[in-house]
């Protein structure tokens, strides 16, 4: 039998929602642009380098210079997505090797836009993969440095600017920044940076819960007890959507931790019971029944979320942990992960990574 990777416990979601005005804005986008959000919805991102590649080489000349900037914006993040790292840096590179040039400017062209109409045009999203896509390709140093400045831009507008817009800006940057450094195990700087953000804001649960499962990380379970205590405060008085799970999961995390792991697998139970597409709660609980020696039941749980919400469920974690659970309990579990394997082919957005499965 192959030695198999433990699986790992989940505390959010993996997926990363790249929003920006511009995107949304239908005064400024022509219907194809609109219709590349849709795949993108889907997931069909090689779609998406098809459609652009296939209308590069017949561009109409009433594109205005913010829809170039837009088409950009996709072929970038469809590369991204795809896992071509490099080739979306070298584009956004290429293409705009100054971000702050005037020629990305509205009021650089007053004949193509409103007086009204003043500020960048450069998609958000764009300036985040030149800070962030470095990591990726060996440049971390490259990488840190774009990401605080680009938080320093951010904060520049938040500080003058009431659009709630620069305050979900500031915490992508900020959960980019804190997931590089956390990924070197640099657990203090997210720390700081988190009570950071947390002190400028008003009381936001994420992010005490983020905080919370930093001080996990290296071992502070008093400190994160106390941060969640923080979360269960701001639930109870605010309407927090989805606060009741978030809640729960913290509890169970600290159950976890100090492998209580019954008392985790009720907690889990109780979110699934009220978000039966708590994913996070589905992949835990699995992973608790597999460390009480349960691993029949903690298979069931995963196949068994894979089969009611398929589109929720199919990620990678979980697909790593269900994996990890074959290779345990099963002698042929190469031909289980198989076809396993084959199901997910015919179901996945283009950007799920199969080789999770290890066949």
């Amino acid at each position: 039998m192959d030695s198999p990777n433990l699986p790992c416990p989940t505390t959010t979601t993996s997926t990363t929602v790249i929003s920006d005005p511009l995107l949304n804005n239908s005064t400024l986008i022509p219907t194809e642009i609109q219709s590349l959000q849709t795949l993108a919805l889907r997931g069909s991102w090689q779609s998406i380098l098809t459609t652009l590649t296939t209308t590069s080489t017949a561009t109409p000349t009433s594109l205005l210079p913010h829809h170039h900037l837009l088409n950009l914006t996709f072929t970038a993040i469809a590369l991204s997505k795809l896992r071509r790292h490099a080739d979306a840096l070298s584009l956004i590179e290429s293409s705009i090797p100054d971000l702050d040039s005037p020629t990305h400017l509205y009021e650089s062209y007053p004949h193509l836009y409103p007086s009204t109409t003043v500020g960048s045009m450069l998609p958000f999203a764009l300036r985040w993969l030149h800070a962030l896509l470095p990591f990726f390709t060996g440049r971390r140093k490259d990488s840190i440095d774009r990401l605080y400045l680009l938080l320093s831009f951010v904060r520049s507008h938040s500080a003058s600017a009431s659009q709630p817009i620069w305050r979900r800006r500031e915490d992508l940057v900020v959960n980019t920044i804190v997931g590089c450094h956390c990924s070197q195990k640099e657990f203090l700087v997210c720390v700081g940076l988190l009570e950071g953000l947390i002190s400028n804001s008003n009381a936001n649960a994420g992010l005490l819960s983020k905080l919370g499962f930093v001080q996990l990380q290296y071992g502070d379970v008093d400190g994160a007890k106390k941060t969640f205590s923080r979360v269960e405060e701001v639930v109870s008085k605010n309407e927090v959507e989805g606060g009741r799970n978030l809640v729960g999961r913290n509890r169970a995390l600290v159950y976890l931790v100090g492998k209580d792991y019954v008392s985790a697998v009720r907690e889990y139970d109780e979110c699934i019971e009220r978000d039966g597409t708590d994913v996070v709660a589905v992949n835990n609980k699995a992973l608790c029944l597999m460390y009480l020696r349960d691993l029949a039941d903690s298979i069931k749980v995963l196949e068994g979320s894979l089969e009611r919400v398929p589109t929720v469920a199919l990620n990678e974690t979980l697909i790593v942990n269900l994996c990890s659970m074959y290779e345990l309990a099963f002698v042929n579990h190469t031909d289980i992960k198989r076809t396993l394997s084959n199901w997910i082919a015919r179901l996945a957005p283009d950007d799920f990574d199969s080789s999770c499965t290890r066949v």
